[in-house]
């Protein structure tokens, strides 16, 4: 494709915005040519795009300073991030009271993707781009992955190549714009701007950038740790929800996408009318007690440090540890410092059943220490299995062993994805949709689960602060799976 086969008329979001995104979700790389494509593009990005990772003292990181008083760290500009302390009580959690380092960022980022129509196809342009806490380097990001330390320029680095549109979307405005919450495990009420910005006229494209439609980038979402978080983050967000979805789409091929179908269908029905959602999510908000607060780092309870980490006492959980980064490719060439190093592959699962014939997905009601509102919708299961050994036995999440024990051939998406690697270091988490059974069932009035529809969720991330990071990744999987494919064209590279 050419930019001058781009569509030059300007149009702003309207009903028909759900159909342009089907037609290109239907739209993926037909036979060995586009595959090949799609590989000679990543490898010649792996050539020019690398990041070379050393473990260093947390007291040897360039740039970082340990302050004397609380042991906190933070940049020497006031920049980026801080790693703090963080006490918390929850009554009436499975765990009532813990205290833990914390990322504190209250910049807000920008992640964004810029689509265009060629020959009537809407496509986005990504970008391969290589994070320090990459398990296997290359990803395919957003156009624009930034946080206002990134680009107001206080890393002193190049700048960021299409950040204009996207401050400045003109007068039709973006496609999305909402702003998001990220791990509130992690992080102390972080918010990205999640935008989609249609663009009119040229566009040049810069080297390790490439189009792609939505078709592809769902075929990629299979391939294990290759489509990064802020990708997946971006387009859950797009509106895919329309009654004329199977028009577009095609005839479903089996009784789940025929639900699934349904499901994104606002005519279709649901368990629960979305005004009763909102009236559950705000009664959760309400009747769930978050007590947090932050307190010096050093000398926390729990956890101790020594020259290379800041580590629990039971070896679970995660560490603070530092890295020096050498990097080709990106806006800076080498910088330092300190990431959340998880301890174990995490378990990301949407359970799934249709009700009255429309697809259902169950979703927890989840508070975590660092949202901004107490409580958003996760997934059915979200958790890391090995950190339970170390927890009282009620802690266990109610649904796990229904998906650990699930059937194969009733497991409808599954693929190792990694979490953000711009501060997590080797952070995977298998993401998993699987169709339950009877036994999965929850009562009408359950107080923190309820049964959802895609439309529903649809609606909900028009908004900010409903769906948490780890359920807008499993929707943007869930939309793969209303276009039946071919394997994902597989990206040849060496993991470490």
């Amino acid at each position: 494709m050419t930019e001058a086969t781009a569509r030059p008329a300007s149009r702003r979001r309207t009903a028909a915005t759900p159909l342009r995104v089907a037609a290109s979700a239907r739209a993926r790389p037909d036979g060995p040519a586009s595959r090949q494509d799609f590989r000679d593009w990543f490898a010649e990005a792996a050539k020019r795009t690398f990041t070379w990772v050393e473990r260093v003292p947390l007291d040897e990181l360039a740039g970082w300073r340990t302050d004397p008083g609380t042991g906190n760290l933070r940049h020497h500009t006031g920049g980026f991030f801080t790693v703090e302390g963080l006490e918390v009580r929850i009554p009436d959690g499975p765990v009532p009271a813990w205290s833990q380092p914390i990322i504190n960022q209250p910049e807000i980022g920008v992640l964004g993707i810029l689509v265009q129509e060629f020959d009537g196809i809407l496509h986005c342009l990504m970008q391969a781009k290589v994070e320090p806490g990459n398990a296997n380097g290359l990803q395919i990001s957003p156009t624009v992955q930034a946080t206002r330390s990134n680009y107001t320029g206080v890393h002193g680095g190049r700048p960021v190549p299409y950040l204009e549109l996207f401050r400045d979307p003109g007068p039709d405005g973006p496609l999305v714009d909402v702003r998001q919450s990220e791990q509130g495990s992690a992080f102390h009420h972080k918010r990205n701007r999640n935008m989609v910005v249609e663009a009119y006229g040229d566009v040049e494209v810069h080297e390790g950038f490439r189009w792609f439609t939505l078709g592809e980038l769902h075929q990629l979402l299979a391939e294990d740790d290759l489509v990064n978080m802020d990708a997946r983050t971006v387009l859950s967000c797009l509106p895919f929800a329309d009654a004329r979805l199977a028009r577009e789409l095609g005839p479903p091929d089996d009784e789940f996408r025929a639900a699934l179908f349904r499901s994104c269908d606002p005519s279709a029905g649901a368990r629960h009318s979305l005004d009763s959602v909102l009236s559950w999510i705000t009664e959760a908000r309400t009747r769930t007690e978050v007590r947090v607060r932050r307190v010096p780092l050093a000398g926390l309870p729990g956890w101790h440090r020594t020259p290379e980490r800041i580590s629990h006492e039971s070896g679970a959980f995660f560490d603070v540890i530092g890295v020096r980064v050498e990097a080709g490719g990106r806006e800076v060439a080498q910088w330092s410092q300190p990431m959340i190093e998880p301890h174990g592959t995490g378990v990301v699962a949407f359970l799934t059943r249709p009700i009255d014939g429309v697809l259902h997905v169950l979703m927890h009601a989840r508070a975590e220490a660092g949202y901004m509102d107490v409580v958003e919708l996760a997934p059915t299961v979200q958790c890391t299995p090995d950190s339970y050994a170390h927890l009282p036995g009620s802690a266990r999440p109610r649904f796990l062993d229904a998906v650990e024990a699930a059937d194969p051939g009733r497991i409808r998406f599954r693929s190792v994805l990694s979490e953000e690697g711009g501060r997590f270091h080797h952070a995977r988490n298998r993401y998993l949709i699987v169709e339950g059974d009877a036994d999965t069932d929850v009562a009408p009035d359950d107080p923190d689960y309820r049964w959802m529809t895609v439309h529903q969720l649809v609606e909900l991330l028009r908004h900010s602060h409903y769906l948490n990071i780890q359920a807008r990744s499993l929707v943007a999987c869930l939309q793969s799976l209303l276009v039946p494919g071919e394997p994902a064209p597989t990206a040849e590279r060496k993991v470490p």
